[in-house]
């Protein structure tokens, strides 16, 4: 069966990357959490005390560091790894998510990031979630989705997650936190957070993750179902009859 790529894209704690991790399981497909290289660079930026605004130190930085993604055969998780060592936890503090968004939007970064995304997709059979991955990383995508929620349910997601982690923060801080990364994520000049023209709209303010799930898997099916007929199609259009 042909593989395609799932591109999924919305605002923060909307769901996405639980969904796209289920989604990827359910078909086989490799999953990949753009999100998480972009908190890999901010982590590693203040690990080595470099300016968000020494842009040649950036791009240094940038050819230094490795990132890389690691199954957990416990967990059944992809992990990510800085320079070989696993920093999954660190990049989900509130510190990064207080400045992912600025180090994002650094155009070093991004076409950094963008190009790394790319390679390891070539080969497609991947899910992705991100800000960009419908419109700048996969333009092509054959299915992509776009997520969206309530703020404040945004934010009680986001607590509960860090809450597990043993970060207790308060939802208004947290509510905060996610209009400030709105914000810039919709209004920064390199590949700002927008909804593709042909991505279909899921908002999962009232949805359960096993809901969400179904939701996209019945997109992939009606894709994959509409690809298979048209390639058939094109087979008996070109059969010549004697």
């Amino acid at each position: 069966m042909r593989k395609i790529v799932i591109a999924i894209d919305g605002y923060s704690s909307c769901g996405k990357s639980t969904t796209a991790k289920a989604v990827a399981a359910e078909l086989g497909y490799a999953y990949i959490d753009t999100g998480a290289m972009y908190r890999a660079v901010t982590l590693y930026l203040l690990e080595n005390n470099i300016r968000f605004d020494d842009l040649p130190r950036i791009e240094q930085a940038l050819h230094e560091m490795h990132i890389s993604f690691k199954r957990n055969r416990k967990t059944g998780r992809n992990e990510l790894c800085l320079d070989g060592h696993i920093r999954e936890d660190e990049i989900r503090q509130m510190r990064i998510s207080n400045l992912v968004s600025e180090v994002s939007s650094i155009p070093a970064v991004r076409h950094a990031m963008v190009a790394q995304q790319q390679r390891m997709g070539r080969k497609r059979g991947v899910v992705m979630d991100g800000r960009d991955i419908g419109t700048t990383v996969f333009p092509d995508a054959e299915v992509k989705i776009f997520m969206t929620a309530d703020v404040v349910t945004r934010a009680e997601r986001r607590q509960e997650e860090l809450a597990v982690k043993g970060e207790e923060v308060p939802v208004e801080e947290i509510v905060e936190n996610l209009r400030k990364r709105d914000h810039l994520d919709s209004t920064r000049t390199e590949s700002p957070l927008r909804r593709a023209a042909d991505a279909v709209m899921l908002d999962t303010t009232h949805m359960m993750i096993d809901e969400q799930v179904d939701f996209v898997l019945e997109r992939v099916s009606a894709m994959l179902f509409a690809l298979a007929s048209s390639a058939d199609n094109e087979r008996n259009g070109n059969e010549v009859v004697v």
